[in-house]
């Protein structure tokens, strides 16, 4: 059941006047794992990696132990590493502490930024998934999280999907606050130019990538990303 956002409606003009800052980052990629990261993901993972620039890697698996999910972690952790590449674990603030991951992302079912805050340590990124609300955005700002990540834009097999922003959220979300912003839900290298013009610091994607030839798919995202830039 959608919960109506507190604050209300956006006017959809704000989009039409929104200019990105100057003094933003480019929008970068963001790669969520399938749910299959075994057999050959880990050669897969690192073609993808150095087919153009990553900033984040969500390690996402289901149904699996701890200790199962430690140990198809270590090797793709190794590989983002090893190219500077964040190693961000779904969910689990107990998984990333003992990985000693560089984030944890968490649903609105997770737990709180604070508590993750206070097991992970000053430098851990912490993001969280807000959905369609600005309200939950705000909160989860205030609680410290490093970005805040809204969705799914685009129908999505990923996920079952209750919540459909429209892109104004990310122009909104920039226009008046300095975290970063994800936007993710079937986004493919033919729909990410709106969200990326709209202000989205990062395009989170995952079945548009491992659909397919995963290297073709990141240098296609890279070409739109490459034209997100100020203008100079």
């Amino acid at each position: 059941m959608d919960t109506e956002d507190p604050l209300g409606p956006l006017d959809p003009n704000f989009a039409a006047s929104f200019k990105r800052d100057v003094r933003r980052p480019s929008c970068q990629l963001y790669l969520i794992s399938p749910l299959d990261v075994g057999g050959a993901f880990p050669d897969r993972l690192a073609r993808a990696l150095d087919a153009g620039p990553v900033a984040a890697f969500q390690f996402r698996v289901k149904q699996v132990d701890q200790h199962e999910a430690a140990r198809l972690a270590e090797p793709l952790q190794r590989i983002c590493a090893d190219r500077e590449v964040a190693f961000i674990v779904n969910d689990s603030v107990s998984l990333a502490k003992r990985l000693g991951a560089d984030g944890v992302h968490l649903g609105q079912e997770d737990g709180d930024p604070r508590e993750a805050r206070s097991v992970l340590g000053p430098d851990v990124q912490i993001g969280v998934t807000c959905h369609d609300s600005r309200h939950l955005a705000m909160e989860a700002g205030d609680a410290g999280a490093d970005y805040v990540a809204f969705g799914a834009f685009y129908p999505t097999t990923t996920k079952d999907v209750k919540h459909r922003p429209e892109p104004v959220i990310l122009s909104w979300w920039s226009a008046l606050f300095e975290l970063p912003c994800v936007a993710i839900g079937g986004i493919t290298p033919a729909n990410a130019a709106p969200l990326v013009a709209a202000g989205a610091d990062f395009i989170a994607v995952s079945s548009a990538v491992w659909g397919g030839d995963e290297a073709e798919a990141v240098r296609a995202f890279g070409a739109v990303l490459a034209g997100s830039g100020p203008a100079g």
